[in-house]
């Protein structure tokens, strides 16, 4: 089975540099697949944050995970600082499908390729809630291109 090649750096249009910790290898002497998934939901939380789009402690709507996958291509390790390059690749009526690469500082090709779904609900009910025009928008500033 052959898998599409990973994104390069220019399908990404937002970037957060995140360093490794002790912590993050396993026993295989590389940093551990779950650590990834940190990666993705601090990158993602971190943008929503500086767009002002999310208030953890009173905003409304709330972005659930609903799904999250991962391919990896390259190991990478501690010490080393990474690169985590966001996109949007979906925007729904009440949902963003993110999709993230996972670079190891300044190389141009990823070592792991992500996506993360957010559907935003209601804070009390917790039913999908139409995302905000002004959410659109910011969205819109992160759609994907097939670089």
């Amino acid at each position: 089975m052959s898998r599409a090649p990973l994104r390069g750096r220019d399908a990404y249009r937002a970037w957060r540099t995140i360093g490794t910790r002790w912590a993050d290898n396993d026993a295989y002497g590389h940093v551990n697949n779950t650590v990834h998934y940190q990666w993705f939901d601090t990158a993602v939380n971190a943008w929503l944050i500086e767009a002002g789009l999310l208030d953890i402690a009173a905003g409304d709507p709330i972005g659930l995970v609903v799904e999250t996958g991962c391919r990896y291509a390259r190991s990478l390790t501690y010490p080393h600082d990474v690169d985590i390059g966001l996109a949007v690749e979906t925007i729904g009526a009440s949902s963003i499908r993110y999709v993230l690469g996972v670079f190891a500082h300044g190389a141009e090709e990823a070592a792991a390729e992500g996506h993360f779904v957010h559907v935003y609900v209601d804070r009390a009910a917790r039913r999908p809630a139409p995302l905000p025009s002004q959410w659109r928008t910011a969205f819109e500033t992160l759609l994907v291109t097939d670089g």
